[in-house]
């Protein structure tokens, strides 16, 4: 047997813990094919996500938007390139905590997983609010608290369900939101055809001059801010040890949904500019108008009625964003509980499905969800701190990608892809850490400070009754 097959067992819990079967502890059900995964990671990441942050990105850029999301998409693929190298080396449920594992070792593999797991449990609080908020705007009388109570109740119910239901009942909702941007497209078009552009055809990708000519420092400024978009096409990763047909299956997965999203991204961001009747100078002036700008040139150029489809289409949308990012904090913490760095009674299961994960995630999510709807900057709180725990993780599977092919395999073939493309990887995350809020900083130091202290806690205690540490 294989030293990557003797890993893969260990870190499994045993001969085939990962198998067909279900209800046994420490095992999942294979039940997902290669269309539950893409629709689970389009889910998380929601098809029209620049929506809500498109007047931000528009004013920063100048007016370069849809290059943004070109260059962001580039960016994220060195990422989901290294996820694809990982997942094969590891198909296991603790995605980054389990890869990070195995290349660069025990402390590594719990810090990775310990701060993924800040972002897999506040991404999903984020789009219940989210949902929540939209709601409230549809149905005011309802305090938009209650809404998101409701969508957290609603899609933990799904999650317990089982896997293969909720993707099925995904899969409907992510054909509404398709819908409902094939709508915007083709009404965008058509407006486009009568009535002409606002800004110069070629603007969302050079700029539409009010703040001077083209800056590359402003598109790459704005980038740090697009990448949240992409968060969440990484959950895929998560999910395999219940997808059918083998960890190859996953890669492509991964590597399928952050292409899709890329090139949904920058279609709407595309047509949104050519839409937007302000100018990128006026939404830098006016902070307060970035916002709702995305709606205000729907309502401008085609209608109200566009105006509350594509609000409606991103109230449900982001309630099943934010099942796909419950799903996924789920079997991280089931992961880590397996592997005895949580407390074990998270990595028992119930039929296939870890129920008992599931559920303390949906806790956490709807404590964190509630808390946010009932106070005024609840969203900005929220906001300001989700990238910082996956971007970390992030950073440290690029260093597994290297560790694993290029030093603990020192005898086998090191490609450029084992070193150059992780390397580049790693470069950008940093460098979107350093651009990002001081009180994402601060936080994320502040998670970082206590689970290393929980590491060695679990280090001591582990050394006292002669385990491995």
């Amino acid at each position: 047997m294989s030293e990557r097959e003797t890993a893969a067992r260990e870190d499994a819990g045993g001969d085939g813990a990962a198998g067909t079967g279900g209800g046994r502890d420490g095992r999942l059900r294979r039940s997902l094919g290669f269309r539950d995964l893409v629709v689970y990671g389009l889910l998380f990441i929601a098809p029209m996500a620049p929506v809500g942050v498109f007047g931000t990105l528009d004013a920063r850029s100048h007016g370069a938007v849809a290059l943004v999301y070109v260059v962001a998409t580039v960016a994220m693929a060195f990422t989901a390139f290294s996820y694809a190298q990982m997942v094969r080396v590891v198909p296991q449920a603790g995605s980054v905590f389990a890869y990070a594992r195995a290349g660069l070792g025990e402390g590594a593999g719990f810090v990775a997983g310990w701060m993924a797991m800040l972002d897999y449990l506040l991404i999903p609080a984020v789009a219940y609010l989210f949902s929540g908020i939209a709601m409230n705007a549809l149905v005011p009388e309802v305090s938009r608290w209650v809404w998101t109570a409701l969508a957290v109740v609603v899609t933990t119910l799904l999650n317990l369900w089982g896997v293969r239901a909720a993707a099925r009942v995904g899969f409907l909702v992510l054909a509404m939101e398709i819908v409902v941007l094939l709508v915007f497209v083709v009404a965008a078009v058509v407006v486009l055809a009568r009535d002409g552009a606002e800004r110069g055809w070629l603007s969302p990708l050079t700029g539409d001059g009010s703040q001077g000519g083209f800056a590359l420092s402003a598109v790459i400024g704005a980038v740090s801010v697009a990448v949240l978009s992409y968060l969440g096409f990484d959950a895929i990763a998560s999910f395999a040890e219940e997808v059918t047909g083998g960890s190859a299956k996953v890669a492509r997965a991964v590597l399928f949904c952050l292409a899709l999203a890329g090139m949904l991204f920058v279609a709407q961001t595309y047509l949104a500019a050519l839409l937007e009747p302000l100018p990128s100078a006026r939404l830098a002036a006016e902070p307060a108008l970035q916002g709702s700008a995305f709606y205000d040139a729907v309502d401008a150029s085609v209608g109200t009625w566009l105006h509350d489809l594509v609000a409606a289409g991103k109230a449900v949308g982001a309630a099943f964003a934010a099942l796909a990012g419950q799903a996924a904090a789920g079997r991280l913490l089931f992961a880590m509980a397996r592997d005895r760095r949580l407390p074990r009674a998270l990595a028992r299961t119930d039929g296939g499905v870890p129920r008992r994960a599931l559920l303390c995630a949906a806790v956490i999510t709807l404590v964190a969800a509630v808390w946010a709807a009932r106070r005024d900057d609840g969203m900005d709180h929220l906001v300001s701190v989700v990238d910082i725990g996956a971007l970390t993780a992030f950073t440290l599977l690029h260093a597994s990608v290297v560790s694993w092919f290029a030093v603990r395999r020192r005898g086998a073939l090191v490609r450029w892809r084992h070193v150059l493309l992780p390397a580049v990887g790693a470069a950008i995350t940093v460098a979107v850490i350093v651009e990002a809020s001081a009180t994402a900083q601060v936080v994320g130091v502040v998670w970082l400070g206590v689970g290393l202290a929980v590491l060695a806690v679990q280090g001591s205690a582990r050394s006292a009754d002669g385990t491995r540490p």
